[in-house]
């Protein structure tokens, strides 16, 4: 455990003093095929894909499909996916969204137990799977620490169980993502013109009223992860 501990300090330690890009090309060169990275194609998620795809295209992305995104995170991702040159590996649940409901209810309207039931079947089972499937341990991630309260004291790499989660774009303000997306013409979510400030499953994600932040809007102010990045809980990764 001790050595585990050490790798991911002296990760943190080596990135903070390279650029989003340097970060992303060292570690894909340090660590080759350990590296993986996930995304959820939301609002701000055109930048870690751009970037791995001009730093380390062969990177394999995972996205896991709930089932529940909205009809223009689809879109968005036809797009996206269309052009930016990434390795995406598509994930889904064991069981379909009929099905859980059909034996479950909608687990997202039962209280916090259930939520977390439906974190599980939706989001870190399959997660779960992708890493064990495609055999990294090193998860690339664009968490930032200006997004939410429970991110402000994330460091670069932290040990999740036996995967090292890294952020390569954990230190830049909004300002630098907003200037990223000009320069690079990337395009934008659909909803971001709609006034979302913040994007998941449907039914977790709402607009906002006068004067709420983004965490405000995601399961009605409750929490603002949806389980796969959680300081700690008991949906941290099993493998």
């Amino acid at each position: 455990m001790s050595t585990i501990i050490s790798e991911a300090k002296e990760v943190a330690s080596t990135l903070e003093g390279l650029k989003a890009g340097e970060r992303i090309s060292w570690l894909y060169e340090t660590f080759g095929d350990r590296v993986i990275a996930s995304s959820s194609f939301g609002l701000q998620s055109a930048v870690m894909l751009h970037l791995i795809a001009q730093n380390a295209p062969k990177i394999p992305v995972i996205f896991v499909d709930t089932g529940y995104l909205f009809p223009e995170t689809y879109q968005y991702i036809e797009k996206l996916s269309g052009q930016l040159d990434v390795d995406l590996r598509r994930y889904v649940p064991k069981a379909t969204a009929a099905h859980q409901e059909a034996i479950y209810g909608k687990l997202w309207e039962q209280g916090a137990e259930e939520n977390r039931r439906y974190a599980t079947f939706n989001k870190v089972e399959p997660m779960n799977r992708a890493i064990q499937e495609i055999g990294g341990d090193i998860w690339l991630s664009g968490l930032r620490k200006s997004q939410s309260s429970t991110r402000a004291n994330r460091t670069f790499a932290e040990q999740q169980r036996s995967t090292l989660k890294v952020y390569p774009i954990l230190d830049w303000a909004d300002a630098q993502v907003t200037s990223y997306f000009h320069e690079k013409k990337l395009p934008p979510h659909p909803l971001e013109s709609k006034g979302y400030l913040t994007m998941g499953d449907w039914h977790s994600t709402r607009l906002p009223m006068e004067g709420e932040d983004a965490e405000s809007t995601r399961y009605n102010g409750e929490k603002y992860e949806c389980g796969l990045h959680e300081a700690s809980s008991e949906n941290d990764f099993q493998i």
